[in-house]
């Protein structure tokens, strides 16, 4: 299952670090998010392009995530020659990531996406 079936997110970024906010579409799937969307995961998923540290924060209360991704843009923004390798791009090909899915809860039929 993508990432996108569970959430989607939200960028910001300054100079060369990119935050990343991954806000459920269900707080059901916060918890499971929780023990399969690691910071170390993040980072491997989106390879070489972050060649700094990937620190995630959790933010239950909104059944969200922040990931402050260092050394992620080239230099930065107005110093990368990438044309489009910032934020809402990233956050893009995070959404591609492959997770397993939520165990359904038997007293909750729409415990995951179909």
């Amino acid at each position: 299952m993508k990432l996108r079936e569970l959430a989607h997110s939200r960028t910001g970024d300054k100079g060369n670090t990119l935050n990343v906010s991954v806000i459920c579409h269900d707080a059901r799937h916060y918890e499971h998010l929780r023990q399969v969307l690691s910071a170390d995961r993040v980072k491997a998923h989106l390879g070489d392009v972050v060649r700094g540290d990937v620190v995630r924060y959790e933010l239950p209360d909104l059944a969200a995530f922040n990931f402050v991704l260092g050394q992620a843009l080239g230099g930065g923004v107005t110093r990368s020659l990438a044309l489009d390798a910032h934020g809402k791009s990233l956050s893009s090909a995070l959404m591609d990531l492959d997770l397993p899915p939520p165990v359904a809860d038997p007293g909750c039929a729409a415990s995951f996406p179909e």
